[in-house]
């Protein structure tokens, strides 16, 4: 990978619970093996993308608690630079608590805590430090006007941008037209062009809308189905070959 990656986004601890089955309310159950990892998707997109040979710095708000301690030991772990995470110790990190149950099914809830006082200031000071940055990923478990402002410097500044729009939310055109490439889910998807993904020709449909809303390359999941992508030249269903996941947990 070429160039420095500069990934933008959150960093939670995942308190995880194996359970027989997700309560119900009002019920208390007994669970099974419970750990705790750090998480959050801007995370694990950093550790996975140093893992792939990259040269990855995060930005990000951690909170300085003894999770947001462990989240930046297991960042430079991964020999990613942390030089650009903010702090605030009035405000907690961030927190997932998740229930997985019998058949691997999961119920996540998130506080997003130091996550969300990420600014758009920050990212001016940030971009400025790391002049460098040939590519930007960011997710939407930020503020949106945060993610908005580095998608415009990106922009501005000739720097490839990427944004994994989960979780799923409705998105303006002022930041869909400064994004190069986007990788929606199925759900992600249909939630930003309102077009049930039920067959190839409605994809394509999909993808013709999100091309009109600015966006260069698109890359739909579709689970075991495989993954869709366009661009402004072709479009094709690309199947899934098993590989083996990068594990960001080690």
């Amino acid at each position: 990978i070429m160039g420095k990656i500069t990934i933008i986004g959150s960093s939670n601890t995942d308190l995880i619970m194996q359970v027989d089955k997700t309560p119900g309310p009002g019920e208390t159950i007994i669970g099974k093996q419970f750990t705790v990892t750090p998480g959050g998707k801007g995370a694990n997109q950093a550790i996975a993308a140093a893992r792939t040979g990259g040269d990855v710095s995060f930005i990000g708000c951690i909170g300085k608690d003894v999770f947001g301690k462990l989240a930046i030991e297991k960042l430079d772990k991964a020999n990613i630079d942390t030089s650009c995470i903010y702090g605030n110790s009035d405000t907690p990190s961030g927190m997932a608590l998740v229930y997985v149950d019998a058949n691997g099914e999961n119920s996540i809830s998130i506080a997003p805590g130091s996550n969300f006082e990420l600014s758009p200031q920050n990212i001016d000071e940030s971009l400025d430090r790391l002049s460098n940055t040939k590519i930007i990923l960011t997710q939407l478990e930020i503020p949106i006007e945060t993610v908005e402002r580095a998608a415009q410097l990106a922009r501005k500044r000739g720097i490839t941008f990427i944004l994994d729009p989960a979780p799923a939310a409705s998105l303006n055109n002022n930041l869909m037209g400064n994004v190069d490439i986007i990788t929606p889910n199925e759900t992600e998807a249909e939630m930003l062009t309102g077009i049930a993904l039920n067959n190839e020709k409605n994809l394509k449909s999909a993808c013709e809308d999100l091309h009109k809303q600015g966006v260069k390359t698109i890359i739909i999941t579709l689970g075991s189905r495989g993954t869709f992508l366009s661009d402004s030249d072709y479009s094709q269903l690309i199947p899934t070959y098993k590989v083996d996941p990068i594990d960001t947990t080690g």
